[in-house]
């Protein structure tokens, strides 16, 4: 492995600076990782550990032949990324969920990293844009960007950066949940990576119990924005469950309560609706409570969630909080490998370019640190094809997305260029997972950097 004299430096120590430092480093190039816990800290992080997941355990579908989640996690695991070996390593039961035990899962990046001799780890806040002299930064901020760092690249870009609200979902202690009323199983008993088909526990409700739940949603006191966060809208994928709930008194029977795939054993039927957590931790000892993002107030959760049968007596290890997320518009302002068009010895990773969710955040900082690895080695910078999970994923974010509308998107086999003839379902995924799997193996094959 040859190694390339200057550094490139990255700000940010989360799951995208994180994979952009190791792709650097393994590819030679040395890695100035800036991050500012604990110097400062945000409204969401609770430790200094880097690659910190702060809103869910799970990097959702494995599934590489039926998912474009799942897709995009084979593609990383074949272009060396850390994120997903230390994900494997770690990894919970979560019936076809790649789910990961949150503490091992950071532990293990975070002594990968200083283990490397190619990276050095400084802790201290970046505060402006970075100076002259680094020629060649990754900036992996996150959306939760310190405030002087932001109007900095803001006041660069000559745009407003966007923002949304994010909501984090609140976790209970397992033995404080009852489990005369709360039973193991996965929908429709389907296995994972690491379970056996009976990896969440379902607390049940009939319709009046849910009903009830809904009314009390609907009537809690929740936070109340500043003045200047009342015309910023939520992110779909994470929005709160009052907010879900104020859509229409079933929605959530068809969101994050439904109930099918489900039976409860003591009736041997259906609930009307049900409440799931998953495992959080390696020991079993916490749980989350899946998709019960919220902004209401704690007094308030604690009350309302005690209201579902299973979690009566409910302690929590962590309640749920709410934290605005900003954005670049970067459909408008990167270029193909990343890079600010205003200012080229700048490029993006992560949540900060408008790609959604923990796995496609970790795979633009992969890309990322390919991107500057190659420059510094005097190679072209290669962008997989668009055909592949990375390649759509890039693609919206640099411009087949418009400008005009420009939100945080997730992986979806949406953004793949379509195949030809008239395959549906099941069959259409499964020919865009094979088709981006050979091209992902050929993009590769070229000039793959070097393995640590």
């Amino acid at each position: 492995m040859t190694s390339s004299s200057k550094s490139v430096h990255i700000v940010g120590g989360g799951l995208a600076g994180s994979e952009a430092a190791w792709q650097l480093a393994c590819a030679g190039v040395p890695v100035v990782l800036h991050e500012m816990r604990p110097v400062r800290g945000t409204d969401a992080h609770q430790t200094e550990t880097l690659a910190e997941l702060v809103c869910s355990n799970s990097f959702r579908s494995d599934d590489a032949v039926n998912n474009a989640v799942g897709l995009l996690h084979e593609e990383m695991r074949r272009a060396n990324s850390l994120i997903l070996r230390a994900a494997d390593t770690h990894k919970l039961p979560a019936g076809g969920a790649l789910a990961v035990d949150r503490h091992g899962f950071s532990a293990d990046v975070q002594a990968a990293l200083l283990a490397h001799p190619l990276v050095e780890l400084r802790r201290e806040e970046v505060t402006g844009l970075p100076p002259a002299d680094w020629d060649s930064v990754i900036i992996a901020t996150g959306p939760l960007t310190s405030p002087a760092l932001a109007e900095a690249i803001r006041q660069q870009s000559g745009q407003e950066s966007l923002a949304f609200f994010d909501a984090i979902a609140p976790i209970v202690h397992f033995e404080s949940i009852d489990l005369s009323i709360a039973w193991k199983q996965s929908r429709y008993d389907k296995g994972g990576p690491a379970g056996d088909g009976a990896d969440y526990l379902n607390c049940p409700l009939s319709k009046d119990e849910y009903d009830a739940f809904v009314a009390g949603l609907l009537a809690g006191d929740k936070t109340e924005f500043k003045e200047w966060e009342h015309n910023t809208p939520y992110f779909n994928g994470c929005q709160p469950i009052e907010v879900i709930a104020a859509s229409g008194p079933q929605t959530l029977r068809f969101g994050p309560m439904k109930p099918v795939g489900l039976r409860d054993p003591r009736t041997g039927h259906r609930p009307w609706a049900v409440v799931q957590l998953r495992q959080d931790n390696a020991l079993g000892t916490l749980w989350n409570i899946v998709g019960f993002q919220t902004k209401l107030r704690h007094g308030e959760q604690t009350r309302i969630f005690r209201t579902i049968p299973g979690l009566q007596n409910a302690e929590f290890a962590r309640l749920g909080g709410l934290h605005r997320n900003t954005f670049l518009n970067s459909p408008r302002l990167l270029d193909a490998t990343l890079r600010l068009r205003a200012m080229p010895r700048l490029r993006f990773a992560g949540q900060i370019t408008g790609c959604e969710g923990y796995v496609e955040s970790a795979a633009i900082g992969l890309l990322t640190g390919r991107f500057a690895a190659a420059e510094r080695l005097g190679r072209a910078p290669s962008a997989p094809p668009a055909t592949t999970a990375m390649g759509a994923l890039l693609g919206h974010i640099t411009g087949g997305a418009d400008a005009a509308t420009f939100q945080p998107m997730n992986v979806n086999f949406g953004l793949f260029p379509p195949l030809p003839g008239t395959l549906r379902g099941k069959e259409r995924k499964q020919a865009l997972s094979t088709r981006a799997l050979r091209d992902f193996d050929d993009w590769l094959s070229p000039a793959p950097l070097a393995a640590d």
